[in-house]
């Protein structure tokens, strides 16, 4: 039973075609863990932090303190400023990489081509531009010595970055490849927890920045004692909104409702039909390194900023029969189900970002070995769309108001919205009060198309997803030979003469043409409905 719970964990407590069950939504998901404990969450390279605790947020300035009122809630010195450009920014899961092919993608504004060198048997990000006349990279291919090749004209590039082949340059000619105006951008760049990172500065005096500074590190991820399914989706609206929704655990009953449902204490009633309560989150601490948090001293969460926000506990334990005792007795011994939230997410341009997500846990391993991945990925999906709209449009209202003025624009009352309101003053007081483009966007943000062209799954998820997209094709193919094994049957019926076949077998294969035929209009549906658009309307559920 522990096992079959744990699927319900890492679907994010979803109800989907696969599972009509109405799950409980799982404690995590309202950072209503156990005992506080620390994590094994580490950040090399970040500042010691000084700092004051504070609890409560209201919607002015001010905030509530445990200390005395005279002192800010956190403490900056005049060198305390968040360096956008000097940090490890996640790029994407190994899993849902494809090793034949160079990949393009865009990180805080940068255009990067992402490839595996299989001569150093490394992931390598460079510039998505070619030297000789700046065409993508990512358009090219890795050709049969293992170099990233332009297809424009061919041009090959190792992966130092180095020119080893212009075809166009005479074999007896000047060595102009090995000018320095031939080599293409290296992006310093690792792999931790099974994600690229790179560094986004391409100077040379970064090259072995990984020996200073190292992107943060979740043991939970490595240890192969926990499952570690991961998922990444494009996600249309900004990385502001986007972070601050993955704290905000009191939306959940109502822009999730019929998805999720908060876990409710016992002996409450219920305010309403979706379930709401107060919730009594609590900043510890707040310093340009980011911020703690806990909730009624039974969970955690930290933000290390620019990118990862971590929710875990360690300290639901499991009551279990142990072995036999002399006495004939059974012992019970307790064992710890360990589970987190880590949630990574990507600044990629004015309006638009990327969430790379796990769920971390010790329990209920077989799960994930049993159930495909895309199976979880069309729940999660639904989940990120329930709410989608509803936070690109507000993302527009934030900019009408002023990204700086969001405190002034915004009822922020109650305690529930504390690491909100926390991840907001960071930004203001350390990060400039927004991500850093470095002027390559006038700030406006892109229109707003079509509802189910906004909210796809098959371009934001499917194509980046190893896992969906080998299933979206071969549901397509199952598809196909539906519809075929449907005429197939009609045609040997039409062939057959009437006196050749009984009756009964003329009627048998009918009926099958028909359910292959409806079969495969059931799949077409559930095709689109789960890789292609599922609207979620609130106003009916």
């Amino acid at each position: 039973m522990e096992s079959v719970k744990a699927s319900s964990l890492t679907s994010l407590s979803i109800r989907t075609a696969f599972d009509r069950t109405q799950f409980r939504k799982p404690m995590f998901l309202n950072f209503h863990f156990g005992p506080t404990t620390r994590s094994s969450f580490s950040l090399v390279g970040t500042n010691q932090p000084k700092f004051k605790v504070f609890t409560t947020i209201s919607s002015t300035d001010s905030t509530e303190t445990k200390n005395p009122p005279d002192a800010e809630f956190e403490t900056r010195s005049k060198d305390d400023k968040f360096d956008w450009y000097a940090q490890w920014y996640p790029v994407m899961p190994v899993c849902d990489l494809d090793k034949r092919v160079p990949h393009a993608k865009k990180v805080i504004g940068l255009d990067v081509v992402l490839w595996w060198d299989r001569n150093e048997c490394a992931w390598k990000v460079f510039e998505d531009s070619c030297p000789h006349r700046l065409a993508p990279l990512s358009e090219g291919r890795i050709d049969q010595r293992g170099r990233l090749q332009c297809v424009y004209h061919g041009w090959c590039f190792n992966g130092s970055g180095d020119c080893k082949f212009i075809p166009q340059a005479p074999p007896d000619g000047p060595p102009v490849h090995t000018f320095k105006k031939a080599c293409v951008g290296v992006y310093p760049s690792t792999v931790q927890n099974d994600i690229v990172w790179f560094w986004p500065n391409t100077d040379p005096q970064y090259k072995d920045i990984i020996m200073e500074r190292k992107p943060p590190y979740i043991s939970e991820i490595d240890d192969p004692s926990y499952t570690k399914l991961m998922g990444n989706r494009e996600i249309p609206y900004g990385y502001e909104v986007l972070i601050e929704n993955l704290m905000d655990p009191a939306h959940v009953p109502y822009a999730h409702y019929g998805i999720m449902q908060m876990q409710q204490p016992k002996n409450r009633v219920k305010a309403d039909r979706e379930g709401g309560r107060p919730l009594e989150l609590i900043i510890e601490r707040l310093d340009i390194n980011g911020f703690e948090a806990d909730q009624d001293e039974r969970s955690r969460s930290k933000f290390f900023p620019p990118c990862v926000f971590y929710a875990y506990t360690d300290s639901m334990v499991d009551q279990t029969n142990g072995s036999a005792s002399s006495a004939g007795t059974k012992k019970k011994t307790s064992v710890q189900r360990k589970f987190s939230l880590v949630f990574i997410c990507v600044p990629v341009s004015p309006g638009n970002s990327r969430l790379i997500w796990t769920f971390p846990r010790n329990f209920g391993l077989w799960i994930d070995k049993v159930v495909p991945r895309w199976m979880f990925h069309v729940g999660q999906n639904l989940i990120l769309d329930s709410d989608l709209y509803l936070l690109h449009i507000e993302e527009r209202k934030i900019i009408d108001a002023g990204p700086t003025n969001w405190q002034k624009a915004c009822f922020v009352p109650t305690k529930s919205d504390a690491l909100v309101v926390g991840f907001r003053k960071w930004l203001n007081r350390y990060a400039g009060g927004q991500v850093d483009w470095r002027g390559k966007y006038s700030g406006a943000l892109p229109p707003t198309p079509p509802r189910e062209q906004l909210m796809d799954r098959y371009r934001s998820h499917v194509v980046n997803c190893r896992s969906c997209s080998v299933a979206y094709k071969g549901l397509n193919v199952l598809e196909v030979v539906l519809q075929v094994a449907s005429v197939a049957s009609i045609g040997i019926v039409a062939a057959v003469k009437q006196g050749a076949m009984s009756a009964a077998a003329r009627t048998t294969i009918v009926l099958l043409a028909v359910l292959f035929y409806a079969s495969s209009r059931w799949l077409a549906h559930f095709i689109y409905k789960n890789f292609h658009y599922h609207d979620y309307s609130h106003a009916l559920r």
